[in-house]
């Protein structure tokens, strides 16, 4: 028996059906996209007409398109939900990403399931009962270490999807109720306000600040793209960039560099790519060059000691260098750092650890012009945050996706056939009848009918070969060679689409019991659906979601890896650690307080809701979009 390699999916994000787009002309082997209704990003939803365009141009090259249908769903909404999910499957989306249980207990489409990591797949026990009641697919937490992925790999045959790229949610995804407690808009819903990117100060419990004003909960960006491989090997097979609401420059710089790094690991015995094409990139992919906070491993080898981003939630970019001499309109950067631009965006860290940021008027080198230079000081380092030159590349990118063919034109009784093979194997193959004449310029002939045959266009293939078999070169019209070749183009195509491979829906297994008895608000259980599925397999106790409505004040409303105190070095396991009057809280401007609880034998800390102080209402809080 032939073992055949295992394919490997690079999952971009998609905005919009033009972002989608973008991002499989990079090469992404699959996107995944919000429906109208029920995304965890409410602001990146879209109308069904244009995820079946996005779905029309992905098949193409046996490329995916996942939708996201992943908030919690109160009882009204759950025919709705169901019937939004029958439409999905209609215009011919290849899974479903979904948080609520409760869709399991009603008549759904065979579409593929994928369990989204708003529910917490983190244990090889959670991770198997997923697998028992249905899903293809798990997206694990974001803060599994290596170990812990391989425990998971060890205990299902699941695919395994796992973030590799972009913003962090520093709680556990699907078991953060801090947006909700301070305003009502529910992470599980769609409509974090991420309050994990707002100031606070932290307090002693003496009442005295120990750091004022900063963003403490804010974490740097995802970047594992030096560990694919040990990614590879753990048994991931999804590697997702996280992003629905960036812009179409993010997603295409972003694809295209992991698009590079995964094919120089994909040998074809062992790992294979996922689906067809080879593109073709007109710039050179730097992830630094667009948003991100600076990067973080985060737990995948261990704590990173340096994953927080307490100065700022906002883009640094990438460094430029420091600051050799500051002048009354500019300033001179030291040698070796990359050539900036007039128009550039560039940004630093004052004196007080604030973020300053300013335009470049005039470059020169390593000199510099810029709008102000107040707060600048020799040995200052920059970043630069907006790189106009490379954007302007982006935006003007042709980039492209081609499938490679092999043309074989040959002559028997019948007639002149062209047969044209794809690099999946799929064949066509068409016939020209008319009246046969030797040519008599064969060798021309042969030539024409070379460069005709090529010539596909803008089509989503490109010619790999024409190889000929004649025992005397006939003459054909140029527009006969060009008719055969729209034919068999057009019947390959046809051919590609009747052979997409699908995804089938998974089976349920008999006996299913779920690893917990009891369930507390962190459950999410919403609706009497999900409450049935959860009886149905061993649980006794259910305590409604937290946007049920229960009062959140005394109660956690966030977990997280990301610590504290370790982050402030009086972690008891660090050497030498400082000493806090614990119990810690934060307050933030609005005089919200939370206190701080944590587990040291498991390395968590947990977020408690203490409620505000000071009288300001929920309509204060300001809503966040950027995550």
């Amino acid at each position: 028996m032939v073992n055949r390699p295992s394919p490997v999916e690079l999952l971009a994000p998609a905005r919009d059906a033009e972002t989608g787009i973008a991002a499989i002309n990079c090469g992404a082997d699959a996107v995944y996209i919000g429906a109208t209704r029920f995304g965890a990003r409410e602001a990146a939803g879209n109308p069904l007409e244009d995820i079946e365009r996005l779905v029309s141009y992905a098949h193409r090259y046996w490329a995916r398109v996942y939708v996201t249908v992943n908030t919690l769903l109160y009882d009204e909404e759950l025919d709705e939900a169901r019937n939004l999910i029958w439409k999905l499957y209609e215009i011919g989306a290849d899974a479903l990403i979904i948080q609520d249980v409760g869709l399991l207990e009603m008549d759904l489409p065979p579409l593929a399931l994928f369990a989204s990591t708003q529910m917490h797949n983190h244990t090889p026990e959670r991770v198997r009962f997923l697998e028992q009641v249905g899903f293809s697919r798990v997206i694990l937490a974001r803060e599994l270490s290596l170990e812990q992925i391989r425990q998971i790999r060890a205990q299902t045959s699941l695919e395994l999807e796992g973030f590799v790229h972009g913003a962090l949610c520093v709680s556990y995804s699907g078991q953060c109720y801090l947006s909700y407690a301070l305003g009502g808009r529910s992470g599980n819903r769609g409509q974090c306000a991420q309050p994990c990117r707002r100031l606070y100060t932290l307090y002693g419990a003496d009442g005295q600040p120990i750091v004022r004003n900063r963003y403490l909960l804010s974490l740097k960006d995802l970047n594992l793209s030096d560990s694919l491989q040990d990614l590879l090997d753990a048994g991931i097979t999804s590697f997702k960039i996280e992003g629905r609401l960036k812009d179409r420059a993010y997603v295409m710089n972003v694809v295209a560099a992991y698009r590079q790094r995964l094919d120089a690991l994909l040998d074809g015995k062992t790992f294979s790519k996922a689906s067809s094409g080879k593109s073709t990139f007109d710039f050179s992919p730097s992830l630094r060059k667009t948003f991100n906070r600076g990067f973080t491993t985060y737990f995948l080898k261990g704590r990173d000691p340096q994953m927080a981003s307490p100065f700022t939630p906002k883009s640094v970019g990438e460094p430029l260098g420091k600051v050799v001499a500051v002048t009354k309109d500019g300033c001179m950067l030291e040698e070796n750092t990359p050539e900036v631009h007039a128009g550039d965006g560039i940004c630093f860290l004052d004196s007080g650890g604030n973020l300053q940021g300013m335009v470049v008027l005039k470059a020169q080198g390593k000199r510099l012009w810029l709008e102000n230079t107040g707060a600048l000081r020799r040995g200052t380092l920059l970043y630069r945050n907006h790189d106009r030159v490379f954007l302007q590349q982006l935006e003007k990118s042709r980039t492209e996706r081609k499938i490679a063919v092999q043309f074989t034109l040959r002559e028997d009784s019948q007639g002149i056939w062209l047969r044209a093979e794809d690099e999946d194997g799929n064949c066509a193959e068409v016939v020209w009848r008319g009246e046969r004449t030797p040519a008599l310029k064969p060798d021309g002939m042969m030539e024409t009918f070379r460069r005709q045959i090529a010539s596909l266009g803008g089509s989503e293939f490109s010619c790999a070969g024409v190889q000929m078999g004649f025992s005397t070169v006939p003459f054909l019209p140029v527009q006969v060679i060009n008719a055969l070749r729209r034919e068999v183009v057009e019947q390959l195509r046809q051919e590609r689409l009747r052979n997409f491979p699908r995804i089938p829906r998974r089976q349920v297994e008999e006996g299913a019991i779920f690893p917990s008895e009891r369930l507390s608000f962190e459950g999410n259980v919403l609706n009497h659906l999900a409450r049935a599925f959860y009886l149905r397999h061993g649980v006794r106790e259910i305590e409604p979601a937290a946007e049920s409505g229960i009062d959140l004040r005394g109660r956690k409303v966030m977990t997280t890896r990301f610590c504290l105190r370790f982050a402030l070095g009086a972690c008891p396991k660090q050497k030498n650690p400082k000493r806090l009057q614990e119990p810690l809280y934060l307050e933030d401007e609005l005089g919200n307080r939370l206190t701080l609880r944590f587990r040291c034998q498991e390395c968590v800390m947990e977020v408690i809701y203490q409620g505000r102080d000071n009288g300001s209402t929920v309509s204060d809080i300001p809503y966040q979009t950027e995550k």
